[in-house]
């Protein structure tokens, strides 16, 4: 089958309700799909995401009840679990420092003040967002966010709830990249959000304190996997110029 391209396959994803019994999907190739996911933007390259490819019947079966048998998850061949990682904040935060020490070694940039400047972000602006153990420092950190922001433009998504949200925002930008790759090879996807999140977790093996962002089906349509014609509101009602 000869691949999309990126247009063609944004035309052609659609959210297939039933995929077809007879018609299996190379997970090799779900792999690749997973791996192109990983490229997507991510808030301050944090990639606070997990990616869990389920490909035995019997680990499916049991997702499949915690999605409520809903024929998405019944009639899939494989399934995607993104799972959202906030817990790995400093992991993540010491992995991107690390890359920058690596990248200032290269370019031979020995001077303290650049390399200061350049992990600057990191070491000291990174865990003002992420740390939340106490619920005092949340508070501290939105009325500091709105008393700068009376005297200057100032980053207000600073509390727990702020960070949760753009968390997942990252894992559903690398969640619409899996589905486009997918659909540029030909294979159908729908992105579950029915589910219990708390027995998704207990199979998974994950902890308890991680969230389950989507559960995306994977396989090839059926004649009947597409539930109608795909509707949109008016372009221009969404669409404003200024």
């Amino acid at each position: 089958m000869k691949e999309k391209s990126v247009s063609q396959a944004i035309e052609y994803r659609r959210s297939v309700r039933i995929y077809d019994p007879n018609k299996p999907i190379d997970s090799n190739k779900v792999k690749k799909c997973i791996l192109q996911a990983t490229l997507s933007p991510s808030s301050s390259n944090m990639q606070l995401w997990e990616f869990h490819h389920v490909k035995s019947d019997s680990k499916k079966n049991e997702i499949t009840k915690s999605c409520f048998s809903q024929p998405a998850a019944k009639t899939a061949n494989q399934l995607v679990i993104i799972a959202v990682r906030k817990d790995l904040w400093r992991k993540r935060q010491m992995s991107n420092i690390e890359n920058i020490k690596k990248s200032l070694a290269r370019e031979k940039i020995t001077d303290p003040k650049k390399e200061k400047r350049a992990l600057y972000y990191y070491e000291k602006l990174v865990p003002m967002v992420y740390f939340d153990s106490l619920g005092f420092i949340n508070f501290f950190k939105k009325i500091s966010s709105r008393i700068y922001g009376l005297f200057k433009p100032t980053y207000r998504e600073v509390s727990k709830s702020d960070v949760r949200v753009i968390a997942h925002k990252s894992a559903a930008l690398a969640g619409q990249s899996f589905m486009i790759s997918m659909a540029g090879i030909g294979y159908d996807t729908c992105p579950m959000e029915g589910f219990d999140s708390n027995r998704v977790k207990k199979i998974l093996n994950l902890p308890s304190n991680c969230e389950i962002s989507m559960i995306i089906s994977c396989g090839i349509r059926s004649d009947k996997g597409v539930y109608g014609d795909r509707f949109r509101v008016s372009f221009k009602e969404v669409y404003k110029t200024h």
